[in-house]
């Protein structure tokens, strides 16, 4: 049951991850979705990396 929660939440957190990516106009359409793909297929690393190293920057 909590691996299901936490689950959901990581699933959840990287879709606000991407659509906050989608938001912003520094990077281009590929980077985007490079970042996007990036995040979505290391759903909790992923979340980390971005809101702590990337989120600034794009």
């Amino acid at each position: 049951m909590l691996a299901k929660i936490i689950y959901i939440l990581g699933v959840i957190v990287a879709i606000w991850c991407v659509l906050d990516i989608f938001k912003h106009n520094k990077v281009g359409l590929v980077g985007k979705i490079l970042i996007s793909v990036a995040v979505l297929a290391f759903s909790w690393l992923g979340f980390i990396v971005y809101y702590f190293l990337i989120r600034d920057r794009i």
